[in-house]
């Protein structure tokens, strides 16, 4: 690979992505190279069919390569929400006169803090900072170059399954491809899609995918919260095919034609268009169907938030992204219904790179991006 590319492997609940891409300007990516393939995914922690992932994961970096014209041979790897927990802590360092506060001190803060080496179950693959506070009291998102006799800092450590960088590091290995880090899926999204202004009011994020939902909090650079559970877009498409007992196909693209505020009479039908015949199915009976589900989703978000310690303003809106809601036209009305908080849908805000499915394989590559620049979010293993 060349010096300034960078690649990164998204671990999405129905597929796989690599991605090669460097920074471009305005803010932009320059994306070299992008190889993808469909798996089984995974589902409470766990891959559905985890002999199929290694295959997965070479066509992906196959697929990447053919683009890119070049052998990958460094990566790093995004992990969902479902392998991950998020950890924050108080911590405080003191020096023995005033200093200007570099680099190696907010490593050493850092270090003080991460206590979660040689656990047998998780490994601290990110850290960063909610807030800094220097001895004048004031609080900072970035101390560096401020003098001060001591350093505290709100730190969030995102731990991850050992289970999960083992499995990633052998498959890896075996393209001879070196795994340079580790990064929250949910972390990625949330340093991306929101400016720091945004996030230092806090910013609440759910990421509804194909099959897991993950529901966030972030303030400053950090996560102050994280949680997750397997239902998504697809369970949708799946209660169509059961209740109108229909193929998956069909159902697929019976939810693409919904619209959940349409107040639709009884003779109201979708038409499905088949290989050799269009279906009608019933608009009612449609719409109910899809809106329990989405009362669903909506309930199991209210039963995540419910377990979050941390106030948060009740005017900031929920910010959706991810594949498995923000296609579903009028989702939005019953989300924001049922949660009882405005909802907004978000996604990347690039050229040509605007769908919310996207939102967790730029976020990944902004922070790999980040890393190299000097950022201290990634922590090797």
């Amino acid at each position: 690979m060349l010096r300034n590319d960078v690649a990164i492997l998204d671990v999405g609940s129905s597929s796989l992505t690599v991605m090669v891409g460097t920074r471009g300007v305005n803010n932009t990516f320059n994306i070299k190279a992008k190889g993808e393939a469909d798996y089984a995914g995974f589902q409470n922690g766990e891959f559905l069919e985890p002999k199929d992932v290694k295959m997965a994961v070479g066509l992906a970096l196959s697929n990447a390569e053919i683009e890119y014209g070049g052998k990958i041979d460094e990566i790093f790897v995004g992990v969902p929400s479902e392998f991950v927990s998020a950890v924050t802590k108080d911590i405080a360092v003191n020096f023995n006169r005033r200093r200007k506060i570099t680099d190696n001190e907010i490593k050493a803060l850092y270090k003080s803090g991460n206590t979660f080496k040689n656990n047998a179950a998780h490994t601290c693959i990110n850290q960063s900072p909610v807030f800094f506070t220097l001895d004048d009291g004031r609080r900072v998102i970035n101390p560096k170059g401020n003098m001060s006799s001591n350093l505290r800092g709100f730190v969030s450590y995102i731990l991850a399954e050992n289970n999960f960088i083992d499995f990633f590091e052998n498959i890896l290995g075996s393209f001879s491809v070196k795994c340079k880090g580790f990064i929250s899926a949910a972390l990625a999204e949330m340093l991306y899609l929101f400016e720091p202004s945004v996030r230092d009011r806090y910013a609440l994020l759910v990421d509804c995918g194909y099959i897991t939902t993950s529901v966030m909090l972030g303030r400053g650079d950090a996560l102050l919260f994280l949680s997750s559970f397997s239902v998504g877009g697809g369970y949708i498409t799946g209660d169509l095919a059961e209740c109108l007992k229909i193929s998956f196909s069909e159902a697929e693209s019976l939810k693409r034609k919904v619209v959940l505020s349409w107040d639709a009479k009884e003779n109201d039908t979708y038409d499905v268009a088949g290989r050799e015949y269009i279906s009608p199915y019933s608009a009612i009976a449609t719409n109910q169907i899809v809106e329990d589900r989405v009362t669903m989703i909506a309930n199991y978000i209210t039963k995540s938030l419910s377990l979050c310690k941390y106030e948060f303003p009740e005017y900031i809106p929920v910010y959706v992204t991810g594949g498995g809601l923000n296609y579903l036209k009028g989702a939005k009305d019953v989300l924001s219904r049922k949660l009882g908080r405005k909802v907004e849908f978000i996604g990347p805000n690039l050229p040509h790179v605007t769908r919310p499915d996207y939102s967790s394989e730029i976020g990944l590559l902004n922070t790999a991006l980040c890393f190299e620049e000097g950022e201290n979010y990634i922590v090797y293993r």
